[in-house]
């Protein structure tokens, strides 16, 4: 699908000036920032830049240089940067003198969308379904959805997952698997049981591919039918059909179908947490599409407002046991975000960007993968669709059991930072925050996937030059 055609000189970055990398444009502005905002920064300690206009996939910043964004608002922007009918949309509410705050009453906004989503949802779920504003944020939504499951079971023991994360508010921190992230705000949860999840480059049990697959499947079901086990009937099941801040992990098609059917077998509802899958970014609707699974809850967020806060709770008709007012937000009737993701979605899906979004990843991933001959510190490529992941290893390491290098996450900072003195807007992730993590928005052109992949192929000769060098010291010492 073509893009907005990006200037000529923005597949040509200019290089970034001289001194401690800020460009002077920006420096003000960054420092203020530094000296007034909190210490728990992220993205903006690691890509100094301060953006002012956005167009599609690019970014232009105060320093007048044009960056091409593989970050796409942490998978928010499914369209990209003020696409024409996101903008469209905001507009015609603005212009309409509608109220912009309604908390959760009914409005014909709020209608539309949720006849927008609807119509995109699976349809044996949204055939029987219930649909729950949560608040502005996916750790909302997950927080709804095991009060939700809580409350329809009468138990309280969640299983999640290693690699897992849902958020940064105390529930949904209980369930991630990220200790320095969980630490020291939640110490831990006694009602929480924590599964390994199959990982396909470091497998939990060292057995790997379908042996580890299945060794994670029999201890999910041990764990729910062996009397001993020590782990009562869970309220829910609650996973990610690829883990996103995990590393880019797909949860195994095979391994989701068994974990569906025996959740299923023993009334235990499972909650997918489609905040970063969900809306075409793995090449199909839903990240749970790839395993033909449908689950009892849905949380949604990100692309579902398309740029703006939104997120929902879908969830089975027959789980619908709350109480009024049983959990409320003040901003759960966000008009214009409602008004931008149903344009979105509908976009979506006239568009076929979930088709696109397959094609494309297979065509950046089977690229990827040819680099990995080349540069030894690419231990693993992999991702679905528009959702990518490149493992950053140590070569020289000891490997394990399954041939598996250790993570390299200096060598990963340093390719996050070539890229943006590039031109091009990555982050990590994964185990060790060494996985280079690509999210482009959906509307990516080919044009500009030759650039990524030319930029990337140009920071990862001088990330493995730089490592290459103190070995070649060291062997000329000997000699």
């Amino acid at each position: 699908m073509p893009s907005p055609a990006p200037p000529a000189d923005r597949t040509t970055p200019q290089a970034v000036p001289p001194g401690d990398g800020v460009p002077g444009g920006s420096r003000p502005i960054l420092a203020r920032q530094a000296a007034r905002e909190s210490a728990a920064r992220t993205y903006a300690r690691h890509l100094p830049i301060v953006p002012v206009r956005a167009r599609g996939a690019w970014i232009t910043g105060a320093d007048g240089r044009d960056y091409l964004d593989c970050l796409s608002g942490a998978g928010t922007l499914a369209l990209g940067h003020n696409h024409p009918v996101v903008v469209g949309a905001i507009r015609a509410v603005l212009d309409s003198g509608a109220p912009l705050h309604v908390l959760d009453l009914a409005t014909p906004v709020k209608d539309d969308f949720t006849s927008a989503l609807l119509g995109v949802l699976p349809p044996e779920l949204a055939a029987d379904c219930r649909i729950h504003f949560a608040g502005p944020t996916g750790a909302d939504a997950v927080e709804a959805a095991v009060k939700l499951a809580r409350t329809a079971t009468g138990r309280r023991g969640l299983f999640a997952f290693t690699g897992a994360y849902h958020g940064m508010t105390a529930g949904a921190l209980a369930l991630t698997g990220a200790n320095a992230v969980r630490e020291p705000a939640v110490a831990g949860d006694p009602f929480l049981t924590r599964l390994p999840f199959p990982h396909p480059y470091r497998c939990p049990f060292g057995l790997g591919g379908a042996l580890g697959e299945a060794a994670s499947a029999s201890y999910v079901r041990t764990l729910i039918e062996d009397p001993q086990s020590g782990a009562p009937l869970p309220a829910a099941v609650v996973v990610e059909p690829v883990q996103g801040e995990g590393g880019v992990v797909p949860a195994p098609d095979a391994w989701l179908r068994s974990l569906r059917s025996l959740t299923r077998e023993h009334g235990v509802p499972l909650i997918a947490d489609e905040v970063q899958t969900g809306f075409g970014r793995t090449g199909e609707l839903f990240g749970v599409d790839h395993a033909g699974v449908v689950p009892d809850v849905m949380v949604l967020s990100k692309a579902v407002g398309g740029g703006l806060p939104l997120a929902v709770v879908v969830y089975r008709a027959s789980l619908d046991r709350w109480a009024e007012g049983a959990h409320t937000g003040t901003f759960r009737g966000n008009q214009l975000a409602m008004a931008a993701g149903a344009a979105t979605l509908r976009f979506i899906a006239a568009e076929g960007l979930a088709a696109r979004a397959a094609e494309l990843g297979r065509l950046l991933v089977s690229r990827l993968t040819r680099y990995q001959a080349q540069y030894p510190l690419l231990g693993q490529v992999r991702g679905r669709g528009l959702m990518i992941g490149l493992e950053i290893v140590d070569p020289a390491g000891e490997p394990d059991a399954l041939g598996a290098l250790p993570a390299a996450p200096a060598a990963a900072r340093r390719l996050r930072a070539e890229l943006l003195a590039r031109g091009v807007i990555a982050e990590l992730g994964g185990r060790h925050g060494a996985v280079l993590r690509l999210l482009p928005p959906l509307t990516l052109g080919d044009d500009e996937a030759e650039h990524l992949l030319g930029v990337l192929g140009r920071a990862l000769d001088v990330v493995a030059e730089d490592r290459d060098a103190p070995r070649a010291r060291m062997e000329v010492a000997r000699v």
